[in-house]
């Protein structure tokens, strides 16, 4: 094996996601499974997965993994990089815990792992740093050797994952009518999370006005925005915008939602809206739902033209990126040279989960960071 493509000291690669229903019986099982500990009624997980019910209760997000499983298996095969890929997830089958099983008994014993969530906050991070904590103390208490487990860095900067969505804004506008192309508007989306959630998102040092929640999301978009104007020779008016708030009314969340968005560059006199989803990897419910439907017919209610650009997905150059990102850790953890890639301002991100980093509202064990009790 070539030296530039040696893993060392790794032995495998873990895919984390979410997880989602795959029929009409799973949806409410599913939502006990996100919700576990909140004493939601049944009832009310009823209401909310009629978004699934709509969809013939199948989240797309288990394909979706599927096919960027098997797109990181055949790009790590085509460039020589000997390193098996798993999936598991944090609230559907293939669960976390039973993975994690299989990675033992196969002997992996280093363990590198690739959220399906490229920024900081607390859910896009530290939640699921918990649940491999406490997949890893279920591992331990049934008397398993317990991997040590590493988290890739956040990824929203890097140019296999910018580049792509690039494009999908490009694809977006030329598929607008001439009369409104140049005057479209770009509302750059991502989920809207408690305003107190963002403001301790990311390095304690970095906490306030949002903090690397937002700063990351804004970092992103202005990156897409110039090189979309670097390609196209027209400045986009562009925001950055919130969608799928379910927290209590009386809680502050990051503002302004896609709909009332929508509705004020209207009233404003936009010709048209590209709907940008930076905040999400592939085209899972939340995307489909709140953009691909509810967005949209608010779009036409008000008689605004808009398209919705792709998400990254299973993109191959995504695929290169995860490649990449490999390497770069394998290289950190050895001493070996690497040269960490990132577009925008705020440079590649920290390897290592630093003690503070999206605190709980509860503390609870986290993995993979630098108060990991797996280390």
């Amino acid at each position: 094996m070539s030296e530039a493509l040696d893993p060392t000291p790794y032995d495998a690669l873990l895919l984390l996601s979410f997880g989602g229903p795959e029929g009409p019986d799973d949806v409410v099982p599913f939502l006990e499974n996100v919700t576990r500990g909140r004493g939601i009624p049944k009832e009310r997980l009823k209401e909310v997965g009629q978004h699934y019910f709509l969809f013939g209760g199948v989240s797309p997000i288990n394909d979706q993994n599927r096919t960027l499983l098997e797109a990181l298996r055949e790009d790590f095969a085509e460039h020589g990089l000997d390193l098996p890929v798993y999936w598991g997830n944090r609230n559907w089958s293939p669960y976390l815990t039973d993975t994690l099983r299989d990675l033992v008994r196969d002997g992996r014993r280093r363990v590198l792992v690739l959220a399906t969530s490229a920024y900081a906050s607390y859910s896009g991070c530290r939640q699921y740093r918990e649940d491999l904590a406490a997949a890893l103390a279920t591992l331990r208490a049934e008397g398993l050797d317990v991997p040590r487990v590493d988290k890739l860095r956040h990824y929203f900067n890097h140019p296999g994952f910018v580049r792509p969505m690039i494009e999908g804004v490009l694809k977006s506008l030329a598929d607008l009518p001439e009369e409104v192309r140049d005057g479209a508007h770009l509302a750059f989306t991502t989920h809207s999370i408690p305003t107190a959630a963002a403001d301790t998102s990311g390095p304690a040092e970095g906490h306030g006005d949002g903090g690397a929640y937002v700063r990351q999301h804004l970092d992103v978009a202005r990156v897409v925005a110039d090189a979309v104007r670097a390609e196209t020779g027209v400045d986009h008016p562009w925001e950055l915008v919130y969608q799928s708030r379910s927290g209590a009314p009386h809680i502050p969340w990051l503002e302004p939602d896609i709909c009332d968005h929508l509705q004020e560059r209207h009233e404003a006199g936009a010709p048209a809206v590209v709907m940008v989803p930076i905040g999400f990897v592939s085209d899972h419910m939340e995307v489909l739902y709140d953009l691909d439907t509810e967005a949209t017919a608010k779009a036409a209610e008000l008689g605004l033209p808009v398209r919705r650009s792709a998400t990254v997905g299973a993109d191959p150059r995504f695929a290169a990126a995860v490649r990449d990102l490999v390497l770069e850790r394998a290289a950190a953890e050895t001493g070996r040279p690497a040269t960490p890639c990132a577009l925008g301002a705020l440079g590649p991100g920290h390897d290592l989960c630093p003690v503070g980093c999206c605190p709980a509202r509860t503390p609870k064990p986290a993995a993979a960071g630098a108060d990991s009790p797996y280390a």
